[in-house]
């Protein structure tokens, strides 16, 4: 295969492989940003810790169909070409992220909301499956000699740099408005302005041409969990504790400790 080693060709190749992934965990920095109010708007509940709880529940989701994002794309870019791939992986998550900027409440159509709602985390959960993995492959396939690694690891930059702006958004939006005003309509504008990512990474990426990989396997999927099913469980171990870590961390405990532990503690300190 033919690869772009030069100047402006290698730094364009990051910066698409990389803009996918901004996209991706912007939506899902914005969505554990202002996970609380979430919970409130489609999951009422007397107990804000109920609210908080269903509301992660709905984030969960997403996780779950992730493997067959990677799959699903991982098959579309063995077959079209990662471009295309990465197109449709992009859309499939920009589309979900302005919907939910524009999605009914509970109170306003009932439990159509969080149907609504869940639906539209397992499509972004399909999406990023197939965003991440399409991305770094891409990278790497597209790698000078010996700078695989160096390429590959821009995939994970942009996911670094996705949540660092989701959570820059969501604390500038909390920032300039009243708490009425996040409540009622203020929690909608960043996810809104995703699309502006969305746009920029579909324009980026729908210039770019490159040479569709040939696979060398008729059954990809079935070769995963037949004759790669250890190195899958392995590196799935080394994502467990990772994964687990930062998203209790960067995002349910900032939710609970706002939502829950300080007005406890505001209210026992009043006492």
């Amino acid at each position: 295969m033919k690869t772009q080693t030069s100047g402006p060709s290698f730094l364009r190749l990051r910066i698409v492989g990389l803009i996918g992934n901004v996209m991706e965990w912007y939506d899902f920095a914005v969505y554990g940003y202002f996970a609380s109010i979430i919970g409130k708007q489609f999951f009422p509940s007397e107990d804000p810790v109920v609210s908080l709880i269903a509301s992660f529940g709905a984030f969960a989701a997403g996780f779950l169909v992730r493997p067959l994002g990677g799959i699903i794309f991982g098959r579309i870019g063995d077959l079209v070409g990662r471009q295309r791939a990465m197109l449709l992986s992009v859309m499939a998550m920009a589309i979900p992220t302005v919907t939910m900027g524009l999605l009914p409440t509970y109170a306003t159509v009932g439990i159509l909301a969080p149907v609504l709602l869940v639906l539209l985390r397992l499509v972004q959960g399909l999406s990023v499956g197939g965003e991440y993995t399409s991305s770094l492959v891409f990278l790497v396939e597209n790698a000078p000699k010996g700078r695989r690694a160096f390429s590959a690891v821009w995939g994970a930059w942009g996911a670094t740099a996705g949540t660092l702006l989701g959570s820059g958004v969501g604390f500038i939006t909390a920032y300039l408005l009243l708490p009425e005003q996040l409540e009622t309509w203020g929690w909608r504008v960043p996810f809104l302005l995703g699309g502006a990512v969305a746009l920029i990474g579909f324009w980026l990426r729908r210039g770019l041409h490159t040479e569709a990989p040939v696979g060398q396997s008729k059954t990809p999927a079935l070769d995963i969990f037949t004759k790669h099913k250890f190195a899958v469980l392995r590196v799935a171990l080394l994502n467990l504790g990772y994964g687990v870590g930062f998203y209790t961390i960067f995002v349910y405990a900032v939710s609970f400790l706002e939502q829950v532990s300080w007005p406890i503690s505001g209210a026992c300190a009043q006492k």
